[in-house]
């Protein structure tokens, strides 16, 4: 016997019966364990974790066998339950159906017909386990072992922690703590020389006052916990500078430690997200109320939203409705990569990419799965994952096209502003929107490149899918058209009043309407991928950290250190700003890196004998290239979240995608904004007397 089919738990009253078919069981490769009664079987179920399945009779001594399946499964729901009665009828089995048996069967059992249900269990209990994100630990080497599997990945917990550890025990350097005991200049200070930065304006230091130093605002504002433990910083007692320099050393190690976490599936992103939380809590980065605040950002409760209204929409037919009217000319994959993809990501200058892609991307997945189904059931993983991040980067290049893109470029118009230079929104238009259909065209090429022989289809018609899907429900109901009105209302308010709302305000303002009208149920917002939400309000609070304690701004004056003179005036500073803040915003939310080095930029303009918009746009435009990581925008989380096989809640777009295809598009998004952008049209364009 090579390998261990199934461990199985037998349990029936009949002595003689449960001996003859474990030893049967047994001579065909399981693991067989044989008990008499309900209350045993249950204790068995507990204490076991290896069980694959239970084959329970329905009448035992001294329990109802429907009883002990509802026992058994509230308890390790993964447990697969094979019902092997000698006294079957209909009502029974579709009792015990809805009661979560695997299969239902009556004595005498086919010894073989049993065997396969028996091994078909053990690979659903592995499915089950997956949709539950519960890691199945690897067997073999030791190594193989420490490597682990997704989810658990005991190697990289070690080196997460040695990074943290590492942080809390390196000593701050005196360059940190210098930078952190730094009084604030006046507001008509000179703009600083290439290489040094500036606090004016920067994130939340546009609040201190003249003369005022990141150490006193951080400890009158945030009251982190001071060296003993007990009590919190305020004005009148500040920490120190090298007590402050301690926390921003806490934030860069536990963002490394996050993203490193977040790459490799080391734990479930979730949960990384709640050991963000731990560790802000035990270090006393800033008071509990606060720590709960960072991660109740208005874009968390944006992706939840849009997360849950998705589904709604899915489960109206509406969606088919709107891929009909978006995907009706695309029917194979030139089309699709380059005429569809340029006319989306122009789209999403004006309007949201991530609410664009809340609706585009369930269209994708009834694509890919109609497709794997014509293949024979088989997964189609590179369709998915196509599909998943031409979307995601695409949206990406719209950014830059107008202000509207996306509240960084409302806060480069601010910053701008604070310097006398704010663009209009046509003149904005003017230098950002012919970045967007070359980017995008160049990403087209990537893909199409890169996967139009793995995906398996010899010609990608998405068009007449999604023309089938829609014939198939018939016309429109009247939650459809309920839905559609909703969907709308929230866009208008997106459009109009997302300053005071926020993104969030308005889809949770329609997911209420919907409930009221009756198209929603509450319980469709226990269907939906809270790990992603998890994920995104714990990159939120690593944002907020990491800005308030100094660390960002540690981390750009590190880079702009080791930029060469050259690079830091002249025509080498948009570039040099771009890729600071190209790389950074894979780390934070855009806003939050448009926020925090947009004021040590700008300012760098005038050194460099530029016009502030050179610089500003620089910085402004590179923010969208958040292909890297999940967390990087709510774009990324979107696909991620949706991107799940719904039948074994396998992960199909893994953060190992996102790294390998997202390295590429950013070097592509590099190349495009500097040589297109930079030394192209810019040159012939000019720019305005400053």
């Amino acid at each position: 016997m090579s390998e261990i089919k199934a461990h199985i738990l037998i349990v029936d009253d009949d002595g003689d019966f449960r001996h003859v078919l474990g030893e049967r069981l047994r001579r065909q490769g399981f693991v067989v364990t044989c008990v008499a009664d309900g209350a045993e079987a249950v204790r068995a179920v507990r204490r076991d974790r290896k069980l694959d399945a239970v084959v329970l009779d329905l009448r035992l001594g001294d329990a109802d066998g429907e009883h002990v399946l509802r026992e058994i499964k509230s308890y390790r729901p993964e447990v697969q339950v094979v019902i092997l009665t000698g006294f079957g009828s209909v009502e029974s089995a579709m009792s015990t159906g809805s009661a979560g048996a695997f299969k239902y069967m009556e004595k005498p059992a086919d010894i073989d017909v049993l065997s396969k249900a028996l091994v078909d269990a053990k690979r659903e209990k592995r499915h089950a386990l997956a949709r539950q994100d519960v890691p199945i630990a690897p067997k073999g080497s030791r190594w193989r072992r420490l490597k682990g599997v997704p989810n658990n990945r005991p190697i990289m917990l070690l080196v997460g922690l040695l990074i943290l550890i590492g942080s809390l025990t390196i000593p701050p350097s005196d360059r940190l703590v210098g930078m952190l005991d730094e009084a604030k200049d006046e507001a008509s200070a000179p703009a600083p020389e290439p290489g040094k930065l500036s606090l004016s304006g920067y994130m939340d230091y546009a609040k201190m006052d003249p003369g005022e130093t990141i150490t006193e605002y951080y400890s009158d504002k945030y009251h982190p916990t001071d060296g003993r433990g007990e009590q919190r910083a305020s004005r009148e007692r500040p920490l120190s500078a090298r007590g402050a320099a301690r926390k921003s050393h806490v934030m860069i190690g536990l963002i490394l430690m996050a993203a490193l976490f977040w790459a490799t599936g080391a734990m479930p992103i979730g949960i990384t997200a709640l050991v963000v939380a731990v560790i802000m809590y035990a270090t006393g980065i800033m008071t509990p109320d606060q720590i709960v605040m960072s991660f109740a950002k208005d874009s968390v409760l944006f992706i939840f939203g849009v997360l849950v209204m998705s589904r709604v929409i899915s489960g109206t037919g509406l969606d088919r409705r709107i891929g009909l009217l978006l995907l009706g000319p695309m029917h194979d994959l030139p089309r699709l990569m380059f005429l569809f993809l340029p006319i989306f990501a122009l789209t999403c200058s004006f309007i949201s990419g991530s609410v664009l892609i809340a609706f585009m991307m369930p269209l994708f997945v009834l694509v890919h799965a109609r497709i794997s189904e014509e293949h024979g059931g088989k997964t189609m993983r590179p369709l998915l994952v196509m599909f998943a991040l031409m979307l995601c980067f695409s949206a990406n290049m719209g950014g830059p096209g107008s202000p509207a893109a996306g509240g960084r470029n409302a806060i480069m118009v601010g910053i701008l502003a604070d310097y006398g230079h704010a663009p209009t929104f046509a003149q904005w238009m003017v230098y950002g929107m012919p970045f967007v259909p070359v980017a995008t065209l160049a990403v087209a090429l990537y893909f199409f490149f890169m996967f139009r022989k793995k995906i398996g289809v010899a010609k990608l018609d998405a068009a007449s899918i999604v023309r089938r899907e829609s014939e198939r429900i018939g016309p429109m109901t009247r939650d459809e058209y309920v839905a559609a009105a909703v969907l709308l209302g929230v866009i208008v308010l997106w459009v109009t009043s997302s300053g005071r709302l926020g993104m969030g305000g308005p889809v949770v303002i329609g997911l209420v309407v919907l409930n009221l009208l009756g198209v929603m149920k509450w319980s469709e917002v226990a269907k939906i991928h809270w790990e992603v939400v998890f994920l995104y309000a714990g990159a939120s609070a690593i944002g907020k950290g990491l800005a308030l304690t100094g660390g960002a701004m540690y981390l750009a004056d590190a880079f702009v250190q080791a930029m060469p003179d050259a690079w830091l005036a002249g025509a080498g500073l948009p570039i040099a700003a771009s890729l600071l803040t190209g790389l950074i915003t894979n780390f934070m939310s855009d806003g939050a890196t448009v926020a925090a080095l947009g004021p040590i930029t700008v300012p760098m303009a005038q050194a460099g004998g530029l016009h502030p918009w050179v610089v500003g746009f620089s910085t402004a435009f590179s923010s969208s290239f958040a292909h890297l990581l999940i967390i990087g925008t709510p774009s990324n989380a979107l696909v991620y979240a949706m991107s799940k096989d719904p039948l074994t809640g396998r992960q199909l777009v893994t953060q190992k995608d996102f790294l390998k295809h997202g390295s590429a598009v950013l070097a592509i998004s590099f190349v495009v904004l500097w040589l297109w952008t930079f030394l192209g049209y810019w040159t012939w364009l000019g720019f305005p007397e400053a």
